[in-house]
C-alpha cells in the first residue's frame, strides 16, 4: 500500500500527481498486481480533493491498462504484462526514457547527479 500525498505548489495537476504516485507505487513494488486501491470517495476525503479529480486519475490509469475496476468490488492494480523489446531496441528505448526524464527533471532545476542519487536511494528502498 502507498500513502498518497499532494504538493499543490508543484505546478503538476492533482490528478497527474495521483497517477504518478500509483505508477511509482507499482514500479517500486509498494503496489502489487491485484492489490486494491482506496475507493474514489475515501481517497478524495483523505487528500481533500474533489472526487472527480480521483475519478479522472483512476479512469485514465484504467484506460492505460494500469488499473482495473470491478463493479461493486473496487479498483485494483492490473496484472502487469511483461513488455518485451527486441535486444536491439532495448538500449534505444532506455535512452529515450532517460532523456525524457532528465529533461523533465531539469525543468524543476534538478541536476543529473541529484537524479542519480535519488534513483540509487529509491532502488535501495525497493522491496526485493
Amino acid at each position: 500500500m502507498i500513502i498518497f500525498s499532494l504538493d499543490p505548489k508543484s505546478g503538476v495537476p492533482i490528478y497527474r500527481q495521483i497517477q504518478d504516485q500509483v505508477r511509482f507505487g507499482i514500479s517500486s513494488g509498494r503496489l502489487c498486481p491485484g492489490e486494491q486501491l482506496p475507493t474514489v470517495r475515501a481517497l478524495a476525503v483523505d487528500l481533500s480533493v474533489n472526487p472527480n479529480t480521483v475519478i479522472k486519475a483512476y479512469t485514465e490509469l484504467e484506460r492505460q491498462g494500469v488499473l482495473t475496476t470491478e463493479q461493486g468490488s473496487g479498483t485494483f492494480v492490473a496484472p502487469q504484462p511483461a513488455v518485451t523489446l527486441a535486444p536491439r531496441d532495448q538500449e534505444a528505448k532506455l535512452r529515450a526514457l532517460c532523456t525524457e526524464f532528465l529533461g523533465q527533471a531539469a525543468q524543476y532545476g534538478f541536476a543529473p547527479r541529484d537524479v542519480l542519487k535519488t534513483i540509487r536511494n529509491l532502488t535501495a528502498e525497493r522491496p526485493k
